[in-house]
């Protein structure tokens, strides 16, 4: 993991020299929160990601949600949410489950701009998502698409966290118990609306916070606990 952690960096600072001016050269322009600071002291985005689907290189972004965390606290003033343009056309299972409707979509904000937005908010942060390989995997791709690379990006997956916490103890991980709005409940949180970015985002962010408090620390523990790697 640490090699990992140490290469997080090295990579960004690659990337950086081969970037093309623009919203992903600014976003490698600053340095990845140190792995060694304290998580409180961590600023995070979480971030949600409405899709008509799983797979990166068939699917598109229907819609983005998020919201800062700093000093443990979730920064309501800076929630956003955003439906994103597309002209594609959707199923009814799509619509029924994001409630996203075609016109809404052919009227939302273009990926350019949206995905210009996230990079903007995402510098010198860590990002915040459950099951962060969608949001990664997306952007990424996004990126791929608009800019010609994928940049790096520094995460926590809530998910991830859960089952670390299940293989400590030695227990087996039952069906769908990891699923966002099961962990919620666990916790004692309340149920919000699925399905809509904003309130992934800002539910994540309450996760990650209930996870943080009970994990017993002495002291807050550094970044480098949490951070998602392979």
């Amino acid at each position: 993991m640490l090699n990992w952690l140490f290469n997080l960096e090295k990579k960004r600072k690659r990337l950086l020299d081969k970037a093309p001016a623009g919203p992903v050269r600014d976003y490698l322009a600053s340095p990845f929160p140190d792995r060694n600071s304290s998580i409180d002291d961590t600023a995070l985005l979480a971030l949600d990601f409405e899709t008509s689907g799983l797979d990166v290189k068939k699917d598109h972004l229907l819609s983005v949600g998020y919201v800062e965390l700093r000093q443990n606290r979730i920064l309501l003033d800076t929630a956003h949410h955003q439906i994103i343009h597309s002209k594609r056309d959707m199923s009814g299972d799509n619509i029924s489950i994001h409630h996203i409707t075609h016109d809404q979509a052919a009227q939302g904000q273009t990926l350019a701009k949206t995905v210009e937005s996230i990079l903007r908010q995402l510098q010198g942060k860590v990002l915040l998502a459950h099951h962060a390989a969608v949001e990664i995997g997306f952007l990424q791709q996004a990126c791929k698409t608009l800019y010609g690379m994928a940049p790096v990006i520094p995460a926590i997956d809530t998910m991830q966290l859960a089952r670390r916490r299940l293989e400590r103890q030695q227990q087996p991980c039952k069906a769908n118990q990891l699923r966002l709005f099961n962990l919620r409940k666990q916790y004692g949180l309340p149920a919000y609306q699925a399905h809509n970015a904003l309130m992934d985002a800002i539910a994540t962010a309450e996760l990650f916070l209930a996870q943080l408090a009970h994990g017993n620390y002495r002291k807050p523990p550094p970044l480098k606990n949490f951070l998602l790697h392979p």
